[in-house]
């Protein structure tokens, strides 16, 4: 089982392009996709879902063209969309009963795997209540049992956590974890936690175009020796933000612990720290923008 993008741009006008040259091989596991806000995630995981068409280049399902012919993905696919939507006046069990039907599911293996599902994302208690009165945190919970339905092959979650608490979140990357065996699952997030935990690699997308597409461990080793830690005055941080790439501030009772991304020790008294994929995703992100990603 395997998900082929070969050479994929989308163009939307004569000088807006939402992926260029795009070109990623996926096996079963889970990825995840990283990128900052406009990066072109949405615009890749619409083509893999075959709501979009590419404009140029392909993408293969077990090495048919999805686009020439989508019914063969379709019908093993599950797709979590940013802004997933629901009907107010129905309940989940008549919602997921709904879109159980539009997959094409016996009624049988529809009731059992809307009860398995309710379970697993912990709503079977509000079985019975309109979707209207959910929570936005409800409600992706039901959009991501609706994504599970068909037992999917292949499962595209976009931004699957928004709305989520802390509870939940950790709850929904448990479930993507126990749920990679025998599929391939794409996290679509530019929440770097998200994909800590549970991505067996990751890819990285800025500008359309793909940075890199590494294991968490070779991304680490990217930025092992960079990675720098001191304490400034607080008067001190706007300049040390100027100069540097900051991954990240502490407030203390001395001044401000810095962390910043430098080939070379910062200032007098930094110590090398242990990089994080925070820092080595700040790292490539700012790389592409400037034309460097060694």
């Amino acid at each position: 089982m395997n998900l082929i993008i070969e050479h994929v741009s989308k163009r939307y006008s004569a000088d807006v392009w939402g992926l260029r040259d795009f070109s990623l091989s996926l096996a079963p596991g889970v990825i995840g996709l990283l990128g900052p806000n406009g990066a072109g995630k949405t615009t890749l995981m619409r083509i893999l879902a075959t709501i979009s068409k590419p404009t140029e280049g392909s993408v293969l399902w077990n090495g048919t063209d999805i686009v020439r012919s989508p019914d063969g993905l379709r019908g093993v696919l599950g797709y979590l969309p940013q802004d997933f939507g629901v009907y107010p006046n129905l309940t989940p069990v008549e919602f997921l009963g709904y879109i159980a039907a539009a997959k094409g599911l016996d009624a049988p293996t529809a009731r059992r795997r809307i009860d398995e599902l309710l379970l697993l994302v912990n709503l079977d208690g509000e079985r019975s209540q309109r979707l209207g009165g959910f929570s936005g945190g409800m409600r992706q919970r039901v959009g991501i049992a609706q994504a599970l339905l068909n037992d999917p092959r292949l499962l595209i979650v976009d931004e699957p956590t928004a709305g989520l608490d802390p509870e939940e979140r950790v709850r929904f990357r448990n479930l993507l974890s126990d749920l990679s065996g025998e599929r391939i699952v794409i996290l679509s997030t530019h929440i770097v936690s998200d994909v800590e935990a549970v991505a067996t690699d990751i890819a990285i997308i800025v500008g359309g175009r793909s940075v890199v597409h590494e294991q968490p461990e070779a991304l680490l080793a990217r930025v092992r020796g960079r990675v720098w830690e001191w304490v400034v005055p607080s008067g001190d941080l706007v300049a040390v933000r100027s100069r540097f790439l900051v991954s990240g501030t502490l407030r203390r009772t001395d001044g401000v612990l810095c962390r910043v991304i430098a080939g070379e020790s910062p200032a007098p008294g930094a110590r090398s720290a242990d990089p994080s994929l925070e820092d080595a995703y700040l790292h490539l992100v700012s790389g592409a923008r400037t034309g460097v990603t060694a």
